[in-house]
Formats: C-alpha cells, sequence, structure tokens
C-alpha cells in the first residue's frame, strides 16, 4: 500500500525535471504520471477479480515483481516514451499491489479486528502520499531524477520477501468450482475507464473537443459493458451485488469524498501562494499537514470504527468533513494560515474516519470469492473521485475567482474562488450523508422484512 502510493506521489514532484533532461514539454512529461495512474484505473477491478479466481497470493507476488522490474526500468530510461511505458506497466503492478492488499485483509486478520487493518491500510496509503514529495526533491537535488524511481527497487525487494513469508498460502478450489475470467468484460472496462480518465484530465481544466470526444466513447463503453456482463457466464462484476444498498452506497460515498478531498490539492496551492503570499516551501509545508494528519489518525479511526460500529463512524467521519468544508467557505482570508490550517484538520480527521469505516463495513461481510473485485471496486470509487475531482474542483475554482489564468489572479478573487469551491464542496458531503443515512433505512427494512 506504501509503494503505490508513493509511486504517484513521488514522481509529481519530477515533473519539471523531467521536462528540462528530455527536452520535452509540461503536457508531454505530464505522461509519467498519467500513464501511471490510467493503468491503475483502467485495470484494478480486472485484477482483482483475477486474484479472486487465480489465487491472491500468487498474483499479488507477480505484481510486486512487475512494479518493482518497472521500477528498474523506469530509472533507467533513456527517452521519455519507454520511462512513459515502464511507469504505465508499474501502474499493472500497483493496481494489483492496491486491490489484493485490501482483500487479503478478510483472510488474515479477525472479523472484530477488521477496522484497525483497514486504517493501518489507509494510514500507509497516506504516509506514501505525504512522503512523496518531501522524499522526491531530497533525491532530485541531491542524485538526479533517475533515484526517485531507483528508491522502489530495494523498497519492492522487501516487499516481496515480506509477503512471501507471511501471506497465508492460496486455498485450492475443486476443479468443479473454477469459474473463467471475463475477457470481453475486463477489457471493455478498462477501455471505458481510460476513456473517463482521459477526458477528464487532458487540456489541463479546459474542455474541448476531444475531452467531450472522449466522455461520449466511455458513455459508449459503458453501454457495451453493461450489455457484455448480462451475457456472460462469470461475469466480472455481478449486478445483483449493487442491490445491497450498502455496498452501492459505499462506492457513491467514497466517489464523492475523494472528490471533496482533490479539492484541497486542487485550490491549497494556488490560495496558499496568491491570496495569502506564502513562498513554494511555504505552501509545501501547509500542503503536508492534511496527509500527515491522516497518516496519524488511521490507525485511532480503525480501532473507534471497530468500538462503536462502522455504520455509525461513517456518518460521524461526513458529518467532520461537511463541518470543515462549510468554515472553508466562510473562512476571512484575514484569519490568515491558521484559519486555513485548521478546518483542513477537521476534514482530514473526518475523510480519516469515514474512510476507514466505509471500507470495513464493505470488505466485513463479502463472500471470500469476492473480496478481490469489491476490493478493486472500492479502489475504483476513490480513483475517479479524485480524477473527477481534479478537473471539476479546478473549474469551479477557476470559474468562481472570474480569472482565465489563475496563476496571474488576484488575492481577492483566488480567496472568492477558494470559498465558493468549498461551498460546493460541502454541498457533495451532505448528498454523501443523504446516501449514508438513506442507505442504513433500507438496509434496516430489508433485514426486518427477511
Amino acid at each position: 500500500m506504501l509503494l503505490s502510493a508513493l509511486g504517484t506521489s513521488i514522481a509529481n514532484v519530477g515533473l519539471p525535471t523531467l521536462a528540462k533532461a528530455f527536452n520535452a514539454s509540461f503536457q508531454e512529461v505530464q505522461w509519467v504520471v498519467l500513464a501511471y495512474l490510467l493503468a491503475i484505473t483502467a485495470l484494478i477491478v480486472g485484477v482483482g477479480r483475477l486474484g479472486d479466481i487465480t489465487g491472491r497470493r500468487r498474483l499479488l507476488l507477480a505484481g510486486i515483481l512487475l512494479f518493482t522490474v518497472a521500477s528498474f526500468l523506469s530509472g533507467f530510461a533513456p527517452a521519455l516514451w519507454l520511462l512513459i511505458a515502464a511507469r504505465m506497466v508499474q501502474g499493472l503492478g500497483a493496481a494489483i499491489m492496491m486491490a489484493l492488499t485490501m482483500a487479503f485483509v478478510g483472510d488474515t486478520v479477525p472479523k472484530a479486528k477488521t477496522g484497525s487493518a483497514m486504517g493501518l491500510l489507509g494510514t500507509m496509503s497516506a504516509i506514501g502520499t505525504t512522503l512523496g514529495p518531501s522524499l522526491g526533491g531530497m533525491l532530485i537535488s541531491g542524485f538526479g531524477w533517475r533515484v526517485i524511481f531507483l528508491v522502489n527497487v530495494p523498497l519492492g525487494i522487501l516487499a516481496f520477501l515480506l509477503a512471501r513469508r507471511y501471506l497465508p498460502a492460496d486455498r485450492r478450489w475443486p476443479k468443479t468450482d473454477r469459474v473463467d475470467f471475463d475477457y470481453v468484460g475486463t477489457l471493455l472496462l478498462a477501455l471505458t475507464l481510460a476513456a473517463y480518465a482521459l477526458a477528464m484530465t487532458l487540456g489541463r481544466g479546459r474542455f474541448g473537443p476531444l475531452n467531450l470526444a472522449l466522455l461520449v466513447a466511455a458513455a459508449f463503453g459503458l453501454g457495451l459493458f453493461v450489455f457484455a456482463e448480462a451475457k456472460a457466464a462469470s461475469p466480472l462484476i455481478r449486478w445483483t451485488a449493487f442491490r445491497d444498498p450498502l455496498l452501492s452506497a459505499s462506492l457513491a460515498m467514497s466517489a464523492l469524498v475523494s472528490t471533496v478531498m482533490m479539492a484541497t490539492l486542487v485550490v491549497g496551492p494556488f490560495y496558499l501562494s496568491r491570496a495569502l503570499g506564502l513562498n513554494a516551501a511555504g505552501v509545501g509545508l501547509v500542503l503536508s499537514v492534511g496527509p500527515l494528519v491522516a497518516a496519524l489518525t488511521g490507525v485511532p479511526a480503525g480501532r473507534i470504527a471497530d468500538r462503536f460500529g462502522a455504520q455509525r463512524m461513517i456518518v460521524v467521519g461526513l458529518i467532520g468533513m461537511a463541518a470543515g468544508c462549510f468554515i472553508l467557505s466562510m473562512m476571512p482570508a484575514t484569519l490568515g494560515i491558521l484559519g486555513y490550517i485548521a478546518p483542513i484538520l477537521v476534514i482530514t480527521f473526518g475523510y480519516a474516519l469515514f474512510q476507514t469505516a466505509n471500507n470495513t463495513a464493505v470488505m466485513t461481510d463479502i463472500r471470500p470469492d469476492q473480496r478481490g473485485v469489491i476490493s478493486g471496486l472500492l479502489n475504483l470509487s476513490r480513483n475517479l473521485g479524485l480524477i473527477t475531482g481534479a478537473s471539476m474542483m479546478g473549474a469551479v475554482f477557476a470559474f468562481a475567482a472570474a480569472a482565465t489564468d489563475i496563476t496571474t489572479a488576484l488575492p481577492d478573487a483566488v480567496a472568492t474562488g477558494m470559498r465558493t469551491t468549498f461551498a460546493v464542496a460541502a454541498i457533495l458531503i451532505l448528498g454523501a450523508l443523504a446516501l449514508a443515512v438513506g442507505s442504513r433505512a433500507r438496509a434496516g427494512r430489508a433485514s426486518f422484512h427477511s
């Protein structure tokens, strides 16, 4: 979990150096990050299902190996296109690690401790996100850009040895129980998700004809996927699973909450630098507060979810996030850095509590042969939220600031943009809260009738 999060955040900080090293434009080098995220988004559900069918331990070891080899190839890439290709392979390895690590919790941890385990995974993910920019910056200034990829090699070898030594062996299913892998469904879903992710990320916030064409392609692909799944003998995603109100609501809430969390990363740097006048080092320091809080609160959040019940803690976490967003939407810039950090702390703690409780609620009662694919769907909903949030919240921010170029906008305009963006974020969280309360009520009625 730490490795896959580090793989995303450490590369971001290297983009200006890579542009110089390969004499390329920012649009070209941003594919180093995009290729990795695209591979994870497009393939995470498919690899989760493959793990359920072929054996999770075997596939996880292959994923760690793939990630490690691709990290080595990225570090020694002689051309930009080879670096991008290696990063795509690294993304496939990361998708396997993300989906199956969460699925393994059900195989290795007692049910009463599921929340604590999910909290620990959340902590590892947050540490990877926090560590990336600072570690990447230090490595680049000391040793050059290649080391930000090569640092994953010893970590990958260590992860491989630990997984091989400690993870339980795969269960052998009788030959009659074996199910086929849905290749057609997997390919259609991967292409659909790739089209959607590209529609949301290309053009850096400007929505042009290409973005629209990709969005139409994604909608068409989704229709084809639903049609193919209805015909498949052993579908990639069983639609009956979505009849469970708690699962459907959990996936929708995860996407909404991730959309909001992306707003802090999109809006934060501009507000801190333009409205509050911080330098680059100051901006970096303030932005690292959020992930640091997530890292410190993951395990306690898991224990709280185990103690008081995951469903209840989902609601508490969302209330905390909504409160933090409302405070930010009314925050005058005169309160300075403290006026920004205090509500961000509330939002981040609410997020850590929600994320841990939501993952726990979903993964606790899943059938063993469905853990991989459901874990993949949970990770996917989070990723789609982040991708959507980057473009949607960025667009809201730019529109509210009434600036064609946000980098040169006046401080007052940026402050207005920030407040409007977090007012929208608060509304989205209230939507997630309505889903949480509604799904609990529906699930309660269903269990009463049965």
